[in-house]
């Protein structure tokens, strides 16, 4: 991940793949179905396509005159929304999944906390066992933290001071809650405990190599803040992309945003950001 400083606190950057492109001839057949104007498409594959439809050539055309019409001469989008693009976002923050929320028309899959977060828990049951609310509880749960690299703020200074509430946080519950233990290890993994009572590394592998608990209940989702790092696989239609990219690459938009969409754009193929982008939107 590229890491950059803003606010005098150093960041990551997310990463994003594109996973599918649904390509732009179903877009251009919808187009040609309204007007029954088959025969005026520059594809072959459209102007043919109700006498021999090749679903392959149709489906890897490069450009689309009615469709650039369309956009940005009648502004008439809803035909563009049968173009598809599919992301795999890594590294970006509970923040932005909130703001990515706010965009209604899109299929978004995201990390789950309480599924994924065994490591973070595995770490505060090992680090008890030094001592509830020891220095050297504290350090070891921190350092253990700091290596999983589960935050997009990555300056240490920072994280010392989110890692500590998090522990916080914990050390409440497991103070409250009887049942502590059974909510937040595995059942298979409870005699690791008294095994290596006193031996923090030493049960922090053995619980780590044992089987995980995977769902650790929602007990322990508020523990953590928007700058817990989520991996997400978002899918647009092209009409939504182009107002998320009006909105987020934006300087108007949060920061963290704008490096997400300045990354989905940066991976979204020319023939779609044509049709959605004015900068983008002469290129032959």
């Amino acid at each position: 991940m590229e890491k950059i400083e803003k606010y005098n606190i150093e960041y990551e950057k997310p990463k994003v793949t594109l996973l599918q492109e649904s390509g732009l001839g179903v877009a251009e057949i919808s187009a040609r179905t309204c007007y029954d104007s088959f025969e005026n498409s520059e594809n072959e594959c459209v102007k043919n396509a109700m006498i021999d439809m090749d679903r392959d050539a149709i489906n890897s055309i490069e450009n689309s005159e009615l469709l650039s019409n369309l956009a940005w001469v009648h502004h008439h989008h809803s035909i563009i929304e049968h173009a598809t693009l599919s992301f795999l976002i890594e590294g970006t923050s509970r923040g932005v999944l909130q703001e990515h929320a706010r965009h209604r028309l899109q299929a978004i899959s995201v990390r789950s906390t309480r599924y994924t977060m065994s490591s973070l828990i595995n770490a505060f049951v090992a680090s008890i066992t030094l001592g509830i609310e020891t220095q050297e509880s504290f350090e070891f749960f921190l350092e253990k933290l700091l290596n999983l690299n589960l935050f997009v703020v990555v300056d240490k200074e920072y994280l010392t001071i989110e890692i500590r509430a998090i522990y916080d946080k914990l050390l409440f519950q497991y103070k409250r809650n009887p049942n502590f233990l059974v909510d937040a290890v595995a059942k298979s993994s409870l005699p690791f405990v008294e095994k290596y009572q006193g031996n923090a590394e030493e049960l922090f592998n053995a619980l780590e190599s044992g089987k995980k608990k995977r769902n650790v209940g929602d007990g322990f989702k508020h523990i953590v803040s928007d700058n817990w790092k989520v991996d997400m696989v978002v899918t647009f239609n092209i009409r939504s992309l182009k107002n998320y990219f009006d909105l987020r690459d934006s300087g108007a938009a949060w920061f963290q945003i704008q490096w997400l969409a300045k990354e989905m754009k940066r991976v979204t193929p020319i023939k779609y950001l044509k049709l959605i982008s004015k900068e983008y939107k002469n290129l032959s």
